[in-house]
């Protein structure tokens, strides 16, 4: 019996194997990946493959073998050798993805001992990373390939590899590109555990014996049926027509269940009935199948046909391999005899096809192509894999034989209708007409009279929706003619889509100084401290922990209207359902349910009104998570609709909707500074928001002690201290009853300072009042709707410059959405904004929006990247309007001086930042690639490429000093070994490494003997939060203080004792309290009345140069190389370092061209999950990816002189945004258009195929604005 609604692969939690991870219940992210491994009876073989346990129901795995990483190998036996690859080359970072990678390369492994490059990019192309960059992951997993592919990008190593092993060989590698003082070695690969099949679990004996019959397993709400023959199945279809068939689960019984909340209360499996696993080729060629996509390229790659009679084939292909990750591809069909015509007829609907109840599909039939038939397959998503297509098409002609005379023609699009379109009429009238110009121009007229596309159409993106039909065939169009001229050259650049690679890269670092022991790790790049237990899935989340007895679970109800008076909430019918035990809202809580933050109301639950779709109303609290799921559905709010209602900045502007304080800052004379200037140029952008997506959604356990009132709280919190306050706050008792614990975080960037605190406060409430402990782990639909994430922005600017380019005024207003509660919302984007550039006369104002949103909140890099890139295109476009190029403009007006004040008076100066920026162009080449770039530009007129450079300069700490604080707890026992507690979180960015590093150098014992022990409020109270690039700075001053004080107690005895050992010193040495807590801050106070202040403890600088190509027919863009010149100071870890760099860029790529949030016209938010909001994926990294530290760079105001690097790199990444605007102003250049153009951020395939404005986009104008009712706004 089945006791839940459905059964999956992720109830091996139960048996505590908790590697496996839930991110997000859709396949969509690759964190639960596991091997599922199946005996195929009819060729004698066992079959390893993927899957995302989120969406496999573990009854449908009888006769399987699943492994999981913990069965590959473990911290407490052996490591797999994948593991420990991953673990040392620095692959893991907050590790909560790296168990599915793991399992993804181990599967691959275990079908191909010995992969290309081009088998790992595929394997990975299902897994998601936040934090690394993937460039790390690949480094590991390279290993594991032979030397001619791990060293394809390296050709100038070829002389030395040629014999000997490919660990040897890339030692000797490192050694050829290392100098006396810079290293790129950032790890080795000595003694490493070989990769030995012969050690692989076996599959078991037992189910090699041949499948027993039809199953049923019955569930409370849930009945499976898996048949074994087509006629059992035929039987069930016809006895249960309305039944879903699944054999995947990759759409009906996975998302629509999990994520819709669509019960199927009978499914039927078929993935047992071998007749749908069969593959036959006819002798006319014909291939029948109805194939599981994973065999798919093992299928059309094994015959060596002639590609002219395998087009058909190979454009399938195409198009399959981009549908979702490996994962799913390795799960998911294509779904009695009666034969169907596979063309439009088919489908009815998204979804749906003619097929009666009763009947399933049994085969697909595909012919050869004939002699003179042409077939292709074009797509545009908005990633250009594991992404559902924007729009799609299949295309075929057939010529009469030996002419270009069209004989028949079909033209089919995906994403332009409810279902399958056909452009019957256009196809017909094109019959019998010959492949030229005139046939090319009435194909495009005829397109666009037939494709029928509404402007309020589902999914919006209409105008380019419709461009992309008639680019497509523009495409297929010279695809074809190209072939019909026998490779006479032709302009073709059109033609080559854009090819997927994997990131590699150079590194360099200055080694430590000779004089150095060689025993102390600081300066060197050791390995993350917790690499080998995340890579084995040992490491410890909140939602890893075991049930505690009497567990309760706690769902939140949302607000479905965006401004309301709440009438009524009835929770009756939930109460009444099997396994609630109470429902919570604002009556409930003991203390106050409203607190102030930054001098506004914060609700805990909305009481009278809401501000927002997804405002918490209330809470179910149930004995399961699936129990609260279904009766938080069922509690019912009655309303009554207010006004205003509004969501976006220009509205919050009409209304004139603020938060107070409204902030500025300015220097010089702006009005004379005006009258002199010889140009004035008024513009604005506009920079969408960016949801956090860590790989871990938000959530903790409350458990009540029973004595005092006391309650623990183990929590995915940035800042326990301010959660252990909120939930003091909301329970009207003292914080000293209250007690945080926090391990590790699965990614955080800082969604997890404030929300979290909201919901804690909820769960505690819940513990407190059912008197057991309760988990409360959001889903991440829930967690995206609730908690919000990057504010979007508005720039408007006045900039008066002189002809050679030097701005002598810039007048900017910041408008942010800031949502509906001020929350983290203070215009800190004003301290930013002059990046690192001396303007004499500058003004800044920040408005922060009141809107009917969910509040937005912190984002690494707060406000930095917004207003970074709005001064950046400032800088562009006075560029453009000059006539000069951007690099000179911004060399032009760089700070210069060795003393230089920024517009807030605090003294900095510039000299590494133009020692990055320099460095960073000279490394680049910038100026030969110009040149090629401008030469590529002519040759083609169809593909574009763009290269730009930026410098930056970046504020480190919190504007108020108070936040620049460390707490630290150094323990030295009498067996010598050390333990540290502190008062940071580590997410990711190694701060509990750093630390270790820090306490080994100062009490010169190995970092084995020392332990970091979680975060808790019981051990070091009041600490700040993990935040603003800081956290090393503060936590390793202060364990550097409590060990260094510990160390003079220890000095008189270990100066009469030196041959003692460290133990021995230890032993005998009192008074016996071993332990010290230091706290420290530097001053920083930013005087915003008198614009003037230390707003930071120091500066962060570095300098970016990026390449784009662009595919001017589509919007497509490829991100062909990076250069990243930074300053880290004295780096404590190289290898950390460098990571944070390139996580920090890849996350910035998001942000200003992939992740775009969609709202509705209510202001619901429509992207909530992967399947509609997408992150860079790997195919999304530069394959040229070169970071390198700025050697010979100090910092005397934090630690061993290094420098906080977590949030800078983010606006680096907006390289990649002014490439593409270059590429764009190539491409209109040519075609007798302006250089200046708007473009907003992200800059999407959507808005980037819009500006490239040609023939195609002028046939899909933009409707007036009040005419059509629009999909989504522009918040």
């Amino acid at each position: 019996m089945l006791s839940q609604n459905h059964l999956h692969v992720s109830l091996l939690y139960i048996v505590l194997l908790t590697g496996t991870k839930y991110g997000c219940g859709g396949g969509g992210c690759g964190a639960c990946t596991v091997m599922v491994s199946k005996y195929d009876q009819l060729n004698n073989r066992v079959l390893h493959y993927t899957v995302n346990a989120c969406l496999q129901p573990i009854c449908t795995l009888h006769g399987a073998a699943v492994v999981t990483v913990e069965g590959i190998g473990s911290t407490k036996t052996k490591l797999h050798p994948v593991q420990e690859r991953i673990a040392k080359a620095h692959g893991s970072q907050c590790g909560f993805c790296t168990p599915g990678m793991v399992m993804s390369m181990y599967t691959l492994l275990r079908n191909k001992p010995h992969p290309t490059m081009e088998d790992i990019r595929e394997a990975l192309g299902g897994n998601l990373c936040r934090c690394t960059g993937y460039r790390p992951i690949i480094d590991g997993f390279k290993t594991f390939c032979d030397v001619s592919n791990a060293f394809n990008l390296f050709p100038q190593a070829s002389c030395l590899i040629q014999s000997t092993c490919l660990l040897t060989k890339m030692h000797m590698f490192s050694l050829l590109i290392t100098s006396k003082h810079i290293s790129e070695e950032l790890f080795h690969m000595d003694n490493v555990l070989p990769l030995d099949p012969s050690q692989d679990l076996i599959f078991p004996p037992e189910l090699m014996k041949r499948a027993c019959g039809s199953l049923c397993f019955q569930g409370d709400r849930l009945k499976l049926i898996s048949p074994v023959d087509l006629t059992n199945l035929l039987e069930l279809k016809t006895e249960y027509p309305e039944a879903p068939v699944v054999v995947g689960n990759t759409t009906i019984a996975g998302p629509n269940m999990q994520v819709k909340g669509v019960h199927h209360p009978l499914t039927i499996y078929a993935g047992r009935v071998s007749d749908l696993h069969t593959v036959t080729w006819g002798k006319d060629g014909r291939f029948r199948s109805v194939f599981i996509v994973r065999s798919l390229k093992e299928l059309f790659s094994f015959s060596e046909m002639e590609a002219e009679r395998t087009r058909g084939y190979q454009a399938l292909l195409q198009t399959l391999r981009c549908l979702a990750g490996k994962q799913i591809r390795n799960m998911a069909v294509k779904n009695g005899t009666r034969a169907i015509t596979l063309n439009e007829e088919l489908f009815t609907g998204f979804g749906k096809t003619v097929l009666r109840p009763d009947e399933v599909l049994l085969s697909i039939d595909i012919p050869y192509s004939k002699p003179w038939e042409f077939v292709s397959a074009f797509r545009q998503a908005q990633r250009r894999e594991f992404a559902f297509s924007i729009v799609n098409a299949g295309m075929k002609v057939l010529f009469r034989e030996g002419t270009n005379i069209v004989e028949s023609l079909n033209i089919y699009y995906g994403g332009v209708g409810p279902t399958l379109v056909k452009v019957g009429r256009t196809c017909q009238k094109l019959v019998g007409r010959s492949w030229g110009e005139e046939l090319l121009a009435d194909a495009c007229r005829l397109l666009e009279e037939e494709v029928e596309l509404s402007d309020s159409a589902h999914g919006g993106k209409v105008e380019y929706r419709k461009t992309l039909t008639t680019s497509f065939f523009f495409k297929f169009y010279m695809q074809v003619l190209q072939e019909l001229r026998e490779r006479v050259h032709i302009q073709d650049s059109a033609l080559k889509p854009f090819k997927n690679e994997v990131p590699q890269g150079h590194h360099s670092f200055q080694l430590v100084s000779n004089a150095q022991s060689s025993q102390d790790p600081v300066g060197h790049p050791m390995m993350h401290q917790a690499a080998f237990h995340q890579a084995t899935g040992e490491a410890q989340y909140y939602d890893d922990i075991p049930a505690v007895q009497g567990e309760l679970f706690v769902y939140m109800v949302t607000s479905t209207r965006a401004h309301a008076k709440i009438i009524n909430i009835d929770p009756s019918e939930a109460l009444g359902m099997t396994g609630v035990v109470t429902f919570l809202s604002a009556g409930d809580v003991p203390g106050q349910n409203r607190r102030m933050l930054f001098n506004n109301p914060e609700e805990l639950f909305a009481e009278e009104e809401v501000s927002c779709v997804g405002q918490i109303i209330g809470a179910v609290v149930a004995e399961s998570r699936e129990q609260a799921r279904r009766a938080a559905q069922m509690v019912k709010v009655t309303y009554q609709d207010l006004l205003p209602v509004f969501f976006t900045i220009e509205e919050a502007i009409q209304h004139q909707s603020f938060f107070d304080p409204k902030r500025k800052l300015e220097r010089g004379d702006m009005d004379k500074a005006f009258e002199t200037v010889d140009q004035i140029l008024e513009d604005e952008i506009y920079l969408g928001g960016q949801e956090h997506f860590y790989m871990e959604t938000q959530g903790l356990i409350a458990v009540p002690k029973g004595e005092n009132g006391e309650l623990e709280l183990f929590v995915a919190s940035q800042h326990s201290a301010y959660t252990q306050e909120v939930v003091g706050i909301t329970l009207g008792i003292d914080s000293n009853k209250i007690t945080c614990h926090v391990r590790r975080l699965g990614g955080a960037f800082g969604g997890k300072v404030m929300k979290i605190a909201s919901l804690s406060a909820i769960t505690a409430t819940a513990a407190v009042k059912t008197g057991r402990p309760v988990r409360c782990v959001l889903e991440r639909g829930d967690d995206m709707l609730i908690t919000s994430g990057r504010h979007p922005f508005l720039g408007k600017y006045k900039v008066g410059y002189n002809n050679d380019g030097t701005i002598m005024a810039a007048d900017i207003t910041y408008y942010s959405n800031g949502g509906c509660t001020l929350n983290e919302s203070l215009a800190v984007t004003l301290l930013h904004m002059d990046n690192g550039y001396k303007i004499p006369n500058l003004r800044g104002r920040g408005l922060v929006c009141k809107t009917y949103l969910p509040s937005y909140t912190a984002f690494r890099g707060f406000g930095g990247p917004q207003g970074l890139m709005v001064m950046e295109s400032v800088l562009h476009e006075v560029a453009v309007k000059c006539g000069l190029p951007p690099q000179k403009v911004r060399e032009i007006n760089m700070y210069r001086e060795e003393e230089c004040y920024t517009h807030y008076k605090q003294l900095f100066s510039p000299r590494d930042m133009l020692r990055c920026w320099d460095e960073c162009l000279d490394k680049a080449g910038y100026h030969d690639r110009l040149q090629a770039i401008q030469q590529f530009n002519t040759s083609n007129r169809w593909k574009k490429r763009g290269i730009s450079a930026v410098p930056m300069k970046f504020g480190v700490g919190f504007s108020k000093g108070f936040f620049n604080q460390g707490a630290a707890l150094v323990n030295i026992y009498k067996d010598g070994s050390v333990l540290v507690a502190h008062g940071g979180t580590e997410m990711g960015q190694g701060i509990n490494t750093k630390a270790l590093q820090i306490a080994s150098h100062i009490l010169k014992v190995p970092m084995s003997s020392i332990h970091i022990k979680e975060t808790c409020t019981g051990n070091v109270p009041n600490a700040a939060p993990s935040a603003a690039s800081f956290g090393t700075d503060a936590v390793g001053m202060a364990v550097k203080d409590a060990c260094e004080k510990l160390m003079r107690r220890l000095k008189p005895f270990m100066e009469n004792h030196p041959k003692y050992t460290w133990q021995q010193w230890v032993i005998n040495q009192h008074p016996p309290d071993y332990n010290k807590v230091n706290m420290m801050g530097p001053h920083t106070d930013m005087d915003w009345e008198n614009s003037e202040g230390p707003a930071y403890y120091y500066f962060t600088f570095g300098a970016c140069c990026s390449e784009v190509e662009i595919d001017c027919l589509t919007g497509d863009h490829k991100n062909l190389r990076t250069d990243i010149v930074m300053d880290v100071g004295r780096s404590l870890n190289p290898a950390i370092d460098i990571g944070q760099i390139e996580g920090g860029f890849v996350q910035g790529i998001g942000l200003y061209t992939i992740e775009e949030l969609q709202f509705s016209l209510e202001g619901v938010l429509m992207t909530r999950g992967p399947s509609q909001y997408k992150i860079p994926a790997l195919c999304d990294v530069p394959p040229q990816f070169n970071v390198h530290l700025l050697a010979n760079a100090q910092n005397p105001h934090a630690i061993y002189r290094s420098k906080g690097i977590g949030e800078p790199p983010v606006f680096l990444a907006s390289t990649i945004f002014f490439a593409i605007k270059e590429a764009v102003a190539a491409a209109r250049r040519e075609r007798g258009l302006g250089d200046s153009f708007p473009l907003s951020s992200p800059a999407t395939a959507e808005r980037i195929r819009m500006a490239c404005e040609d023939q195609f986009t002028e046939m899909a104008p933009s409707p007036e604005k009040g005419t059509f009712k629009p999909w989504s706004i522009n918040i």
